[in-house]
């Protein structure tokens, strides 16, 4: 581990301390209606796919990191975690450590998230995605347990009446066989680099994903800020979905018509403005574990 005095922001005791409780707060706050809900065996098919499909768990979020090039004063007992390090009274993440490990996969996050912050953002999908991966379908293939809104034929017909423009292969996967050749685009895995934009509410909500798997070296306000958003981002997404949310008491985004159809693009643009800054400080967690 490098001199911490060369090459750290150290953080005292006291403020370090005050930030870790003040994370853990909003983090405990932030995923209450989860904890109480599996106490009691419950499912929320909007709020729980964020633990579900992301794999992660209330736990995870509660974990403060302060970040790459941020050091701990009197903090030995956190020396022990992986890819940590103590040296002249500072602990800190071991940015070499931590890239010899990992550094694959950061370079992968720091072109995925550059790529798409270098793109304009695409506004004309309407949230299709979620209607191409129940279409000609049954009720035993659907991924939730809601009633669809339009019935069968009518959500069919939708699809059929719009066009599929999905660029986010994570949704894609998903469609229907049915519904995978009326969409503009062939998507892979290996191609994601090349088609994700920020318009996409996938790629958007993927900016947890990323802080997951980037781990210690990001910072916790940086986690639950993203959390936060894919949360919000995950409630629009139902709502514009052919599923009938209405039992979560959320009024549906009806993008068969048009008004929907503005609505949503409405939405978009807010949270693809809401994104942008937390794409740039996810680049520069990269940066500072690839220099």
């Amino acid at each position: 581990m490098p001199s911490a005095s060369a090459t750290l922001t150290a953080l005292t005791r006291d403020a370090w301390q005050s930030l870790e409780a003040a994370h853990l707060e909003r983090a405990d706050a932030l995923t209450s209606g989860h904890r109480a809900r599996s106490s009691r065996g419950e499912r929320h098919a909007i709020e729980d796919f964020l633990f579900e499909y992301y794999n992660a768990k209330p736990r995870h979020l509660r974990r403060w990191h302060p970040g790459a090039g941020v050091g701990l004063v009197d903090a030995r007992e956190r020396s022990t975690q992986r890819w940590h390090g103590e040296r002249d009274g500072v602990t800190a993440l071991d940015v070499e450590a931590f890239r010899a490990a990992r550094g694959d996969t950061v370079d992968y996050v720091r072109r995925l998230l550059a790529a798409t912050a270098g793109r304009r953002p695409l506004l004309g999908c309407f949230g299709m995605h979620e209607w191409a991966m129940v279409y000609r379908s049954d009720d035993a293939e659907r991924r939730h347990g809601l009633p669809l809104r339009l019935g069968g034929a009518g959500t069919d017909a939708a699809v059929e009446a719009n066009p599929l423009v999905c660029t986010h292969f994570d949704a894609f996967r998903f469609f229907t066989a049915d519904a995978v050749p009326r969409n503009a685009h062939a998507l892979t895995r290996d191609g994601q680099v090349g088609m994700d934009q920020p318009g996409c509410l996938h790629a958007t909500m993927d900016l947890y994903k990323w802080c997951l798997k980037l781990g210690p070296a990001v910072p916790g306000d940086l986690l639950l800020d993203c959390f936060e958003l894919a949360l919000d981002v995950r409630r629009v997404d139902m709502q514009a979905s052919p599923y009938d949310v209405s039992s979560y008491g959320l009024a549906a985004i009806p993008v068969e018509t048009p008004e929907g159809k503005s609505e949503y693009a409405a939405r978009q643009r807010a949270f693809t403005r809401r994104a942008a800054p937390l794409r740039e400080r996810l680049i520069e967690v990269c940066d500072a574990v690839l220099a």
